[in-house]
């Protein structure tokens, strides 16, 4: 008997096989379906992200495999980068990316601002008030802003449980932190200095703060990974302003990094999604955008790769209830609205780096 079938009975079944597995999630409307067909004929999303390879792949591994004709194209880069080429391709009208995933708040808003596509995810319901901005820019993960520490070289009873307990115990032992304290780079790092700013507008006392923190000199960096690599190895013995999501994945496998969450308040960063007006496969970017809001989309992320949910529905932990439960009313989300673009004015952005550069000692 043959084995043989024609070719157009091939290419039938693979088409039905594939509608039955990419249908409507459950509770999204009928019409959706036409966005899932329209979106595997584009075939692809190409996403611009400051979310590291490593924590983003298994979301999309689970979106490609919830939407098998489709095919993540994952740049991972900084946010000045992404920031820059961005704004470079959108001006010179060349292809970008069609999702924009940004961690610095300030400057992924205001990107939206300029380039994003009105868009109601079918999720909305389920998010915070705070973390949506006039349905274009969303944001998608709950993470708190932590100090690490080496476990080795600093007693558990010196761990700083406050920005003042950690300015405190700096200013008492110069000698010993003598640039060996870590942040962020706030000139080189558009994530870091969205930070600084909100930690001034959360402290009135910040920049003297700042002042007794840097008191024995700061060793400041553009990304987290490089950071938690020298509190690590001791290079280092304590940084602050890290993002909590990075800090407890890597301890996980590190005994020499400790994680200290400040009571005094908690600063939370929801990383800024939206989609760009010219994106060239718009349906595929609308399917990336919801799975990443969704349940399962959030699951991932909490329960893979350690990126806290925005959501309060997600099982374990690892999401806006479970964090309210370990750290209540310190916690404070930074919203996605327009006072994140305040410091980003050219004047008042340099005039905040002086003022910055003036307490830090650089």
């Amino acid at each position: 008997m043959s084995n043989t079938f024609p070719l157009s009975l091939i290419a039938a079944t693979v088409f039905v096989s594939m509608s039955a597995v990419a249908a409507p999630p459950q509770g999204y409307p009928s019409e959706y379906q036409s966005v899932i067909d329209a979106a595997t004929k584009e075939g692809k999303v190409v996403v611009y992200s400051t979310t590291d390879i490593k924590a983003a792949g298994p979301l999309v591994k689970g979106f490609e495999a919830t939407y098998p004709g489709i095919k993540v194209e994952y740049n991972d880069m900084n946010s000045t980068e992404l920031y820059n080429r961005f704004i470079s391709e959108q001006a010179s009208g060349g292809t970008s990316g069609d999702v924009v995933w940004s961690s610095s708040m300030d400057t992924g808003l205001k990107l939206a601002t300029d380039y994003a596509q009105e868009y109601k995810s079918p999720e909305l319901a389920q998010l915070p008030k705070w973390a949506v901005w006039n349905n274009k820019a969303y944001g998608t993960t709950y993470e708190p802003v932590v100090f690490i520490y080496n476990k080795r070289m600093i007693p558990a009873g010196d761990v700083p449980d406050s920005h003042a307990a950690l300015a405190k115990l700096i200013a008492s032992q110069t000698d010993k932190f003598k640039s060996k304290v870590t942040t962020y780079d706030i000139e080189k790092s558009g994530l870091g200095f969205m930070l600084s700013v909100q930690d001034a507008k959360a402290d009135p006392n910040y920049f003297k703060t700042l002042a007794d923190v840097a008191k024995g000199g700061l060793a400041v960096q553009s990304s987290t990974g490089t950071m938690m690599e020298r509190v690590s190895s001791g290079e280092n013995l304590i940084g602050f302003n890290i993002l909590g999501s990075y800090a407890e994945a890597r301890a996980k496998t590190d005994p020499s990094l400790g994680i200290a969450y400040p009571k005094d308040y908690t600063l939370v960063l929801s990383r800024v999604s939206f989609i760009s007006q010219q994106a060239q496969h718009s349906h595929a970017a609308k399917l990336w955008l919801d799975y990443v809001l969704s349940e399962k989309g959030q699951s991932i992320l909490a329960n893979q790769a350690d990126i806290p949910s925005l959501r309060n529905d997600i099982e374990g932990k690892n999401d806006i209830d479970g964090l309210t439960k370990m750290l209540g009313n310190a916690l404070k989300p930074i919203p996605v609205d327009e006072s994140l673009l305040e410091y980003l004015q050219p004047k008042k952005r340099l005039d905040y780096i002086k003022q910055w550069r003036t307490a830090a000692g650089k």
